[in-house]
Order: structure tokens, then sequence, then C-alpha cells
């Protein structure tokens, strides 16, 4: 009997011990630069795990909620961005620093080429080359496709996710259920609203989707958004146009 109430003892303090672990706790941290050792104010914090994100304040001082082994993606403009995993003694001490690179830029020479107009309305509109997106409207479906330039392929383009959905889309997004299951989570979370639309590296989007940024733009070819589009959009317009994508596939694999 009494090693029947040794061993249940330890059963009950283990699992005590690994909710304890498991549980979201808070942690604090300044982020400084690694050159003049100065605090970095606004840098972007993003639990990845769980797609909750903060900001560093004017100290270089910020807060969040983690658990043990969430990763953060840290990110300011001008920065090397840096991933760290959350250790269980990060967690017992509650707070620690992190230093951020500046990154190096070479700037490349650009030329610029002006159209060379003649001052003539109905010539000079001749000249200036017009690219226009066609976006297709598919009947049951809330939003359309983006065709991209007017082009014989365009239409075809459309048809064939629609008819193949499988074929054109199953590798992105069949393969990911668990990461684009968490776009809507992404869009909730102010901070990482805030981040995406100022942002239009792809970076961010790449960590939390897991994907790499080649990818993106594959996706959001196959779901026939136009070159234009792809290149522009800020990060926020493309996370929106990925969950829409992923939407409609939902809806043609249903069907």
């Amino acid at each position: 009997m009494r090693y029947f109430v040794v061993f249940f003892f330890l059963i009950v303090s283990a699992n005590t011990f690994a909710q304890v672990l498991e549980s979201p706790q808070k942690v604090s941290g300044t982020i400084i630069n690694d050159n003049t050792q100065l605090p970095l104010a606004y840098v972007n914090i993003i639990n990845v795990n769980k797609v909750k994100g903060t900001t560093t304040d004017e100290k270089g001082y910020f807060e969040i909620n983690v658990s043990p082994n969430d990763t953060l993606h840290i990110s300011i403009l001008g920065f090397q961005s840096l991933r760290i995993k959350v250790t269980n003694d990060w967690i017992k001490n509650k707070t620690t620093k992190i230093h951020l690179t500046e990154k190096a830029y070479a700037l490349e020479e650009i030329i610029i080429r002006p159209y060379d107009l003649t001052g003539y309305l109905e010539i000079d509109s001749k000249l200036i080359p017009i690219k226009e997106n066609y976006r297709y409207s598919i009947s049951g479906l809330t939003q359309g496709y983006e065709a991209g330039e007017y082009s014989p392929n365009a239409f075809g383009k459309v048809m064939g996710s629609i008819f193949n959905p499988a074929d054109m889309l199953y590798n992105f997004f069949g393969k990911k259920p668990t990461e684009l299951k968490r776009l809507k989570e992404m869009k909730k979370d102010d901070t990482v609203r805030n981040l995406l639309e100022s942002k239009f590296d792809r970076e961010t989007i790449s960590v939390l989707l897991g994907v790499d940024k080649k990818e993106i733009a594959e996706i959001l070819e196959r779901c026939n958004y136009s070159e234009s589009f792809v290149k522009t959009a800020n990060d926020l317009q493309i996370l929106d146009a990925i969950s829409s994508c992923y939407e409609e596939y939902k809806i043609l694999k249903r069907k």
C-alpha cells in the first residue's frame, strides 16, 4: 500500500509539472542594436505557434505570452530578422536580452527610361503600354479569379482551376491544412495585421505559413492572380488573397 501511495504521488506530481510547462506563460525581453548597444523601439515580435504579436516600447522592452518550445519571429526594417525558440530557462528567468544586427545594403544603379512622347494625345496613348488585369466571377463563389493580363490563356487558366482544383492547388493547400487553417487567426491579431500591412517582402507570411517565398508567388499564380498584383501588393493583401483562394479551394474540393 505504501509503494502504491508513493507511485500515485509521483504520477500526480509529474502530470502537474507537465501541465505547468505546457500552459501559456508570459516572458519579457529587451531588444538591442548589436552595433550601438542601444535599445530598439517598435520591433515586431510574433509568436509563430500562437500567431500573436507585440512590439517593443521606446526602451526596447516587450512582453509576450508563450509556451515552452514556441518560436518567436523578431523583425524590424533595416535589421536581420531573428527566430528564437522559447526555452525553459527563459520562462524560469522571465526576461532576456536579444541583439539584432543591422543589414548591409548594396545600392544598385537605376536607369530611368522615359517614354518618348510626342505631345499628341492620340499618338501618345498608343505608345504607352497598358496592362489590364481581369478577374472572372464564378457562379456559387463569393469572390472571383483575377486572371492577370488579358490573353487567350487567361480564361483557360481560370477554368482549369475550377474543373481540376486538385491538380492545380492540391500540392499547395492539400499538404498544409494545419498552416492554412491559421490564416484566420493571423488576421485577428492587430499587431500581426499592422506588421503585414507595412511589409512587402513576404518574409513574415513565409514564416507563419511555413512555405518558401517563391512558393507564395506560385500559390497566387495557381489561384490566377496577376503578376502585377503579386509584385505590388503588401503582405496583408497577399495574406487575404491566399486566404480567399484557400476558401475557394475548399468549396471546389467539397463539390
